[in-house]
């Protein structure tokens, strides 16, 4: 079934479409599906890079028939399309879509998944390749995972079959190395792919290429010319109706041991050998693993947790978070987090990282600042030490997509005075980018089979070995925990890490 767009113009250089393959959905009736995945199928449908034989078969523990199921999917795409939705693209796409329903827990299901696949593959004459989607709780990923290989649908004979498992892998070192085994045991490491989909952005993806592509950039990368990094996961948005799981999870979990060490990582690896998977792998896995890691006690003073109270956040009353619904009135759970982090590696000794995130801070913002370290004085001593402004690289991942250069330049006029100027890439002024969930090229890529955006075990439980301290240390403290107003920069305590070195955060603006 032809599934692409009947017009627009193909650029010789264009991506062929993806292998022909069913895409299974475990939670199918759930929000990311609704919200992300099915909107992400109907722009890669739209770009003509779906294969044509091609179908989705969606399990959820609702009672649907297949007619009902495209039919909420066609509303979910009216409601959460990033663009204009084509009805005939849209009708095609969702003539392909199936459904079966089933408890995850029930091995019934799985029969019933594999005769709908039976089905389906010879209808469409799709050949065997199998992607499952686990768009589920985490609580049941083993278990999904241990009825398929029951079910005898991981067994790759003359066909692939794929397992994409969603963030969080896991809630601590412990049962990320659970996890990891079970899925092994069940799946080969070539077979899963853990996603994140912070990978799927433009601009993250920008940084390998901003770095290793241009010789003006990497031959300072390093402690010589570099005074600090500060990356910044701020949002506007409250905990709203996720109160009983974030209470369980908190900003650290659910946060840091994901999207930030992913941008961490892609901005400390060393350069690849080349842009394989593997060799791509290889170094952010080294970058995280070289992080140096304190003791519980030394952590307390290079990391901040924060909770928000009631405030206002761009306008908007906002509630504090201990008066969210599902959340203990009494939690000591953290919505903000910074850290100072420094990696014991040649390239960055001595250079510290500072991460932040949280929840109901001022702006919506994500972005990499990288400081360089001032040039002497000597030359301008007539000249304020504040008026020199600060060398940064600024590489922004959300909402603004872009890069920024700063540095001083001369003031017109008789006299030597500097001030600072702004050179400034926006994405949107160069490129026309398609319309964009971030999952597009995830899935993409794992329909060809390519795991470079995709986490290995050993990253995923190098990032939990620098968190497992921080967990340890406040595990049982009831002190600790500091406090910020809704809208605000986040608590004081942050600012601090950076104050004691004479540093200051960028303003979340």
């Amino acid at each position: 079934m032809d599934v692409a767009a009947q017009d627009g113009a193909v650029r010789q250089d264009r991506p062929h479409p993806a292998d022909p393959c069913t895409f299974v959905i475990f939670g199918a009736a759930g929000d990311l599906t609704k919200r992300l995945l099915v909107p992400a199928l109907y722009n890669l449908a739209a770009e003509r890079l779906l294969p044509e034989r091609f179908a989705v078969v969606g399990v959820a523990r609702a009672e649907m028939s297949d007619e009902q199921f495209r039919e909420a999917m066609r509303a979910a795409l009216r409601q959460f399309a990033t663009g204009k939705v084509v009805a005939d693209v849209a009708s095609r796409l969702l003539e392909c879509f199936f459904y079966v329903r089933g408890d995850f827990n029930d091995g019934e299901t799985y029969r019933r998944v594999r005769d709908r696949l039976t089905e389906v593959e010879r209808r469409f004459a799709i050949g065997g390749n199998c992607l499952f989607y686990l768009a589920t709780p985490p609580d049941v990923f083993a278990a999904t995972a241990k009825q398929l290989g029951k079910a005898g649908l991981t067994r790759e004979e003359h066909a692939w079959r794929r397992l994409i498992v969603e963030k969080p892998f896991g809630t601590d070192l412990d049962s990320a190395r659970a996890l990891n085994a079970e899925l092994l045991s069940i799946f080969s490491e070539h077979q899963i792919y853990r996603i994140d989909h912070y990978l799927g952005k433009e601009t993250v993806q920008n940084i390998m290429v901003l770095r290793f592509a241009n010789g003006l950039f990497e031959p300072l990368w390093h402690r010589d010319h570099i005074d600090h990094v500060q990356i910044t996961v701020a949002e506007t948005v409250t905990v709203e109706s996720r109160g009983k799981f974030y209470d369980r999870t908190g900003t650290l979990r659910d946060m840091v041991p994901n999207h930030l060490f992913q941008l961490l990582s892609l901005t400390a690896m060393e350069p690849p050998i080349c842009f394989e998977a593997n060799a791509v792998r290889t170094e952010k896995s080294k970058a995280i693993e070289a992080i140096h890691r304190p003791s519980p006690q030394e952590m307390l003073s290079q990391v901040v947790r924060g909770q928000y109270a009631a405030g206002c956040v761009q306008g908007n009353r906002v509630g504090a978070y201990r008066d969210a619904e599902g959340v203990d009135r009494n939690s000591m759970t953290e919505t903000f987090v910074a850290m100072r982090l420094t990696i014991d590696n040649w390239r960055w000794a001595g250079v510290p990282f500072y991460l932040r995130t949280g929840k109901a801070l001022a702006a919506r913002r994500t972005d990499i600042a990288v400081k360089f370290k001032q040039a002497p004085y000597a030359m301008f001593r007539d000249t304020p030490v504040e008026r020199l402004a600060q060398n940064l690289l600024v590489l922004r991942i959300q909402p603004d997509e872009g890069a920024s250069l700063q540095f001083n330049a001369k003031v017109p006029g008789p006299s030597i005075r500097t001030d600072g100027v702004r050179m400034d890439f926006q994405y949107k002024d160069y490129f026309a980018a398609a319309p964009s969930t971030g999952y597009e090229t995830l899935i993409y890529d794992c329909m060809m089979g390519d795991r470079t955006l995709f986490r290995r075990a050993d990253e995923i439980e190098s990032g939990w070995r620098v968190v497992q301290p921080i967990l340890d240390a406040g595990r049982g403290r009831k002190e600790g925990l500091a406090w910020y107003e809704a809208g605000s920069q986040g608590p004081r305590e942050a600012a601090e890490l950076l104050a004691r070195s004479g540093r200051e955060w960028r303003t979340i603006a």
